[in-house]
């Protein structure tokens, strides 16, 4: 094994980014917190060799895999990495099964172990004993929930392994390696955005192409490649090698930078007619994508928060299950923001890894270090922070956001965050934050400067934790709930995918999913496209055969990996009146979208969810 190794120069870029993502706002607080020399960490970062040991453990913290990105091009023969067996998923949930065969066959001959990912199996039955995800993608099984829950269970396992502290390469599994199929132009005619979620789970692994057989054998040999050398990602240097599009592209998808017969964005600006039922939010990113056809106001909801927006230091708190369209407002929100001449920035929490959540010292720097970098000024952090031992984290957080953003800001500044159910799960740091930005918000009230600082709160659960009523951001300001769909609503979005339906046809399909924008969003979708009838749709809602199959499984998986939750929905589907559950359990539920509150008590919150749900949890329905 190598004595030193350094970074790639094609490398340094993507390593000298993953510091921030990681909660480390510059060299000075990484080597501290490994403490080791910064002119180690400067080394390191600039592609100078530094000791294996330090090369590793850098690797580890920033989330990188050292094998992909070390330079073994001046090592000798001795120095080679050992050839590894491992175990391979491969999930293929396209029509084309050509690749999937190819690569089955390849790798089982090399000696490793291969799964054929299957639909009704959880993914973490499989992928808690695997090393490598193969993720083979189209643009239409994209918006597969069961896909989405394959690669958030692989990205959560990872963050598992990495908190007990598992070796740098176990650290790292599953890995995920996608390849997209058929990305030729006349495929890419029908390219749209791919859904958020998906999205910003995906941007830390580096995707390739497959354009069709003349590609098997080179995208075959890569794989073998990093599977055999224990590598955790695809190369990024390689012609089959794509990019993720950023957000400031204004899309959600993959750009191409090599291949000269495709264009550079693969995803327009507006989701073809009918649209896909995942929506992309459209965050106000330089330039705005124009609104969606899709997006349906559901009044006087938009119109409040126009308003609200635009005034001094306001601040508005959105709350609504998944799926009910809260980022999709936020998004809007800040449209308008921009639009009065506001500088604009979304956070969400769910871009922050495991690490960040350590501690309130960590979580602040994070904070401040992600809407610096958005803003393009991180350069004064490092001096905020210098007096964080002895006047705390939240006065620095201040002093950054005065001193530094809101005097540099000529208008104002709206700060959108999103996914904020992350920081009840950290109580201590709970308490710091929201205790922050109810004094931020306060301070509007009397000081000129913070009068330029708006704020939206996004979150999809009740705060079930205790938190100081004086210190609490969740009681003031402009509160959103955000409701279901009415019957005009729903029928107006009909309209809008083309379908000429009468009052009996809308109020078939809301009786069986009631308003829930998703719910109702994917039935318009598949009939609009023809794929079945809306009386198919709900003869089949429940069943395996369903349009609905793919969310309802994913719900069930969820509801099995916690025993309360599981008992306490079996308690709500199969009681003939509304259910009283303990306050975390129904607040959970609620925002998983799966039960409605009626006061104290709990009722599931469509007939399809009553009906599939009864039928599974039943003392036979139950599985092992």
């Amino acid at each position: 094994m190598p004595r030193s190794l350094k970074v790639r120069p094609q490398c340094i870029p993507t390593v000298k980014s993953s510091l921030l993502r990681n909660g480390f706002p510059s060299q000075k607080v990484l080597a501290e917190n490994l403490g080791i020399a910064q002119s180690t960490v400067s080394n390191f970062l600039n592609g100078r060799p530094v000791d294996y040991a330090n090369f590793q453990e850098i690797c580890h913290v920033l989330g990188q895999e050292w094998r992909n990105i070390a330079d073994f091009s001046d090592k000798s023969d001795d120095d080679e990495i050992p050839q590894l067996n491992a175990k391979v998923a491969i999930s293929d949930r396209t029509e084309d099964f050509r690749l999937a065969q190819q690569l089955q066959q390849a790798l089982s001959a090399a000696g490793h172990e291969v799964f054929m990912a299957k639909k009704n199996h959880p993914p973490e039955e499989y992928l808690k004993v695997c090393d490598y995800l193969v993720l083979l993608l189209s643009f239409e099984s994209a918006v597969s929930e069961i896909l989405l829950e394959e690669v958030r269970v692989a990205k959560e396992l990872t963050n598992r392994r990495e908190q007990a502290g598992k070796s740098n390469y176990l650290a790292q599994k599953p890995a995920i390696l996608p390849i997209w199929l058929d990305l030729s132009p006349k495929s890419l005619s029908k390219a749209m955005p791919l859904p958020f979620d998906l999205w910003q789970l995906l941007q830390q692994s580096q995707p390739w192409q497959w354009r069709g057989d003349e590609d098997t054998s080179t995208v075959v040999s890569e794989i073998l490649s990093v599977v055999a050398q224990g590598r955790s990602s695809l190369s990024s240097d390689r012609e089959l090698a794509v990019n993720w599009a950023t957000e400031e592209t204004g899309d959600w998808g993959l750009s191409i930078d090599k291949s000269e017969n495709l264009p550079h964005s693969l995803t327009p600006g507006l989701p073809p007619s009918p649209p896909l039922p995942v929506a992309a939010p459209e965050i106000p990113e330089g330039q705005v994508r124009g609104e969606s056809s899709f997006y349906i106001d559901r009044p006087p909801i938009e119109t409040r928060c126009y308003e609200t927006i635009s005034q001094p230091g306001a601040l508005i708190r959105i709350k609504a299950p998944r799926q009910m369209g809260k980022t999709s407002l936020m998004a809007r929100i800040l449209a308008r923001a921009e639009k009065q001449g506001s500088r604009t920035i979304a956070l969400s929490l769910q871009l922050a890894n495991k690490r960040v959540f350590t501690n309130s010292d960590t979580f602040l720097q994070w904070f401040c270090a992600s809407i610096g970098q958005e803003l393009g000024m991180l350069e004064h952090l490092s001096k905020a922070w210098e007096l964080a031992d002895i006047i705390g984290s939240n006065l620095c957080c201040k002093a950054y956001f005065e001193q530094c953003l809101l005097s540099e800001v000529s208008t104002s500044l709206t700060l959108g965050l999103d996914e904020v159910d992350r920081v009840f799960e950290s109580p201590e740091i709970a308490d710091d934050f929201f205790g922050l930005l109810r004094a931020l918000h306060e301070e509007a009230k009397r000081r000129e400067i913070w009068q330029k600082f708006r704020l939206i709160v996004v979150h999809s659960t009740e705060v079930y934790i205790p938190l100081d009523i004086n210190k609490s951001p969740f009681n003031v300001g402009l509160p959103i709930d955000l409701p279901e769909f009415n019957w005009q609503q729903m029928q107006e979005l009909a309209r809008r995918h083309g379908l000429d339906w009468n009052a009996q046809q809308v109020e078939k399909l809301m009786n069986l999913v009631g308003g829930h924008p998703y719910l109702v969003r994917l039935a318009m979708y598949h009939i609009a496209r023809e794929d079945v009838t809306l009386d198919r749709v709900v003869e089949e809602a429940a069943t395996e055969a369903g349009i609905y199959s793919d969310h309802l499984r994913r719900h069930l998986w969820n509801l099995e990996k916690y025993p309360d939750l599981l008992e306490a929905m079996k308690e709500v589907v199969t009681a003939s009146a509304g259910v009283r559950l303990r306050s975390e359990l129904a607040f959970k539920l609620n925002s998983m979208g799966l039960v409605k509150l009626d006061g104290n008590n709990c009722t599931a919150r469509c007939r399809l969810y009553e009906q599939y749900f009864r039928d599974r949890l039943s003392e036979e329905g139950v599985r092992d």
